[in-house]
């Protein structure tokens, strides 16, 4: 029967390398040396297969590797693939994510943000449902916190990956408008208890700008409630020409209440949406979304995230521009 090899030691790296055991344990945590003697320290430890202890690691450093990640809804298709994004990339770094789930409950979130913060997580990111939430300053001063999609209240977040929605709304109202659409319903999952966050601001002055007559329904991300939430839309008198969604998954439960109604899209009423989720490309018709570069949120947000971890900070704010991507799902209105 083969034996298991003993773990490779700090010593024996040390001895590869001509170092110190204490130069080699600063190496591999990435501080008080070079970057030319840390990649070289990684190399022979890879060689040798060399892997520290997880808790001995933690209780060296005072760091978890753990960052909690705390979704808004994961309901929501493009909150899914965000998650799985950041988790990925995390691991690259050799880090680990605690992938939390608000379920677009303001109380929720603020109830999971503070367990990450007593399990001692070496920083968070959020998506947040509620970003004036006052306990968010308070999390700021205990641990590095980088939100996406919205900044947090008082500006005490290490680091923020935003959304430019002024362009997103005005992208996608301005394409229903030049259609010929006056009457837009807005469906979004934010609650009375989580008002007057940037895009609904937005949608009310872009409408009033455009000469849009706009009704703002609070919809859940999850398909059969979103199916039912448009179904009530669509079916009130008269009927908008058009539905624009804040996420694509509240679309995909547009086209099957259309379904229900024995609706077509776009002939009888047009759909955007506003994440450009991969699927969305493949619905019948196509959907047309507004699209945030989910890679590049992706990248900024760990790369922020972890540079405030090391101590290294990166610009604090990033600003996504949008970009429109026109498909099938939306045309003209039908003759009144």
């Amino acid at each position: 029967m083969p034996t298991r090899r003993k773990r490779a030691t700090i010593r024996e790296v040390a001895e590869a390398t001509g170092l110190s055991p204490a130069a080699v344990s600063y190496a591999l945590r990435g501080i008080q040396t070079s970057e030319e003697t840390q990649e070289r320290v990684r190399r022979a430890a890879a060689e040798l297969g060399y892997e520290a202890h997880p808790i001995a690691r933690a209780l060296a450093s005072g760091r978890s590797g753990m960052v909690g990640l705390l979704c808004g809804s994961l309901e929501d298709f493009w909150q899914q693939s965000l998650a799985v994004g950041i988790g990925r990339a995390l691991l690259a770094r050799d880090r680990y994510a605690i992938i939390l789930d608000a379920a677009g409950d303001p109380e929720r979130e603020l109830t999971l943000a503070q367990r990450l913060r007593d399990q001692r997580v070496d920083g968070l990111i959020v998506q947040p449902v509620d970003p004036a939430a006052p306990l968010w300053a308070e999390l700021a001063d205990a641990l590095p916190v980088v939100s996406i999609g919205d900044g947090l209240r008082g500006g005490h977040a290490h680091g923020e990956v935003v959304f430019d929605n002024r362009s997103g709304v005005t992208l996608a109202l301005e394409h229903l408008h030049a259609l010929g659409h006056r009457r837009v319903a807005v469906l979004t999952p934010t609650r009375a208890s989580t008002p007057d966050r940037p895009a609904d601001v937005y949608v009310n002055a872009e409408a009033e700008r455009l000469g849009l007559e706009v009704s703002v329904v609070t919809s859940h991300q999850a398909l059969p409630a979103a199916t039912t939430t448009a179904a009530e839309v669509l079916s009130k008198r008269p009927r908008p020409t058009a539905v624009f969604c804040f996420t694509d998954s509240i679309a995909y439960g547009v086209y099957a209440a259309t379904r229900e109604l024995g609706l077509a899209v776009p002939g009888d009423v047009s759909v955007a949406g506003y994440d450009n989720h991969p699927m969305s490309a493949l619905l019948t018709p196509p959907l047309t979304s507004v699209d945030w570069d989910i890679e590049g949120i992706v990248h900024a947000a760990v790369r922020v995230v972890v540079g405030a971890i090391e101590g290294k900070p990166r610009k604090r704010r990033i600003m996504c521009e949008p970009n429109l991507r026109r498909r099938d799902s939306t045309g003209p209105p039908a003759p009144a």
